[in-house]
């Protein structure tokens, strides 16, 4: 018998962990996703848009994109009728975006199809399958059943690091929960790691509403028109106001340490240290969080963290590596810092 793999609450809490990666800005990261709507409603044009968009690194839905190759199942079409629709959207091809028209079933070759794509093309981000219908071998729409058969697709997006989006339609019947109306059991969206359900105001009125759901974003509902001279769903929300990139603790940890090269202690005594760089006052409580949580982050600015067990307590172990800062901008740290803290540079 196999023993759990298992891992410390204080083994968790003190590693630094790569943060996540997101393909489309707060809408969609590395993982298993479905995208579900009505027949005909838009879905291939908002596919087609988000591949074109990763693939040339442009914004869609007035989001960023993470630029790389993006491949697109669309199985219910052809070469000719892709080319049309390409044109539609834009007059210049990318190399970064490739379609299939053809592929084998889940657990019956499509796998070995996706990974031997991403082999030849290291920098993939993103894979549209439209339809999720068109890749399935069961007809049992039961709960075991749909996660069994999904979760083959989900372990294979987390194993190549990539995005995979299920196109898929939604019931009839109408439901006050969109989510409800994803055709299937409850096993398709409980295994993924999002959903986005479009949902058209009346039916050809082209205004629609897209409801995203998932473990890690948070849940959304943008409201949509398709510009029937673009071929775009357009966002017609007021822009929200951007997240402030401000973190003043970690840009007054990063002046402090440029000029302190090493620095061992708790959290207390690195607060007290950081008075030098910054009036800001900052809680003991929340330090090593940050640190932790932006460890990866401070790795590309030269600065190694680490947390460790000590007797008597815990040790913050900080060190500067100049040869090793990836910063490009004046203060050097790759965050925006406040006044105060640009003037002290």
């Amino acid at each position: 018998m196999k023993k759990f793999d298992s891992k410390s609450c204080e083994e968790i809490m003190t590693t630094v962990y790569k943060p996540i990666e997101f393909m489309v800005d707060g809408l969609i990261a590395k993982g298993l996703y479905i995208l579900a709507g009505a027949p005909k409603i838009g879905k291939s044009w908002l596919s087609l848009d988000i591949c074109l968009s990763i693939a040339k690194g442009e914004k869609v839905l007035g989001r960023g994109t993470k630029c790389g190759t993006a491949l697109y199942l669309c199985l219910e079409d052809s070469f000719e009728r892709i080319q049309k629709r390409l044109y539609e959207l834009t007059d210049e091809p990318t190399n970064r975006l490739h379609f299939v028209i053809m592929s084998d079933l889940i657990g019956n070759g499509l796998e070995e199809q996706i990974s031997d794509f991403k082999s030849d093309h290291d920098d993939l981000k993103i894979v549209f399958i439209d339809t999720l219908q068109k890749i399935r071998e069961s007809t049992e729409n039961c709960y075991g059943s749909d996660y069994k058969e999904i979760s083959v697709l989900k372990s294979l997006a987390d194993k190549l690091e990539i995005v995979i989006v299920l196109v898929h339609h939604t019931r009839k019947c109408y439901d006050s929960d969109p989510f409800n109306m994803i055709s299937g059991s409850t096993g398709l969206s409980g295994c993924v790691d999002g959903s986005m359900v479009l949902v058209e105001t009346k039916r050809g009125s082209r205004t629609a509403k897209l409801y995203c759901v998932g473990r890690d974003i948070e849940n959304a509902e943008i409201n949509l028109q398709f510009d029937v001279d673009l071929k775009k769903w357009i966002v017609t929300d007021e822009p929200a106001a951007p997240k402030s990139n401000d973190n003043i603790f970690l840009a007054a940890v990063y002046l402090f340490i440029k000029l302190k090269i090493h620095f061992e202690g708790s959290a207390t005594e690195l607060i007290e240290q950081l008075k030098s760089i910054s009036d800001e006052e900052f809680h003991s409580n929340r330090v090593t969080r940050e640190l932790v949580q932006n460890g990866y982050t401070l790795k590309k600015y030269g600065i190694d963290f680490q947390y460790k067990r000590v007797h008597g307590g815990r040790k913050i172990i900080l060190h500067y590596n100049c040869e090793r800062d990836g910063s490009d901008s004046k203060n050097g740290s790759g965050v925006t810092v406040t006044k105060q803290l640009a003037e002290v540079l």
